[in-house]
């Protein structure tokens, strides 16, 4: 049982590391905490934004985490030292989600202006932008290949990209409400 929390969580991500596991937890306090499974510790507090963290993703290596904030921006911290390497704005309003491609080059991001953006890490410059939701957007995830892009919606709509042409490929439809995983 990790304790600690001085207001609720909305996001956690789990990553395995030469040293053991960590745990990344974010929320309503604006601190992300960086836990150490096996002492169940917290080892490490990222702090930096200015309001809520919907969400946290580390990288494939676990050496990178990324942070989704309602202060409509995603930083990019370092796990081991626990610094913020950059910061990435461009949404018009709260980032919701975030996640890496599978090779660590790219990431997705999701936000409350209902578009996606797709930003390259190494340079934290918005590469595309996404759009064709009509509700805010939540939950992003890349397939296995890196080509396609998955993003849900409160419009009820899960939709397929493009990663390259960012042209919708599909638009799935069938919920009865939004749609906030994938």
């Amino acid at each position: 049982t990790l304790q600690g929390f001085s207001s609720g969580f909305l996001s956690l991500a789990c990553t395995a590391q030469a040293n053991g596991e960590v745990v990344a937890s974010a929320g309503e306090d604006q601190i992300i905490r960086l836990w150490d499974v096996n002492t169940e510790q917290c080892i490490k507090q990222l702090e930096g934004h200015t309001s809520y963290c919907w969400f946290v993703a580390f990288n494939r290596l676990g050496n990178l985490l990324a942070s989704a904030s309602e202060d409509k921006s995603i930083r990019l911290w370092n796990v081991e030292t626990g610094q913020c390497l950059k910061v990435l704005q461009g949404h018009g309003s709260g980032v919701v989600s975030v996640s890496f491609s599978l090779n660590d080059q790219m990431l997705a991001t999701g936000s409350h202006d209902q578009t996606v953006r797709l930003w390259d890490v190494g340079t934290g410059q918005c590469l595309k932008v996404f759009q064709g939701h009509s509700g805010w957007t939540w939950l992003t995830t890349f397939s296995p290949d890196g080509q396609v892009l998955a993003s849900t919606s409160e419009d009820r709509t899960i939709r397929l990209w493009d990663v390259q042409t960012e042209e919708c490929l599909k638009v799935l439809e069938g919920h009865m409400s939004g749609v906030v995983a994938v």
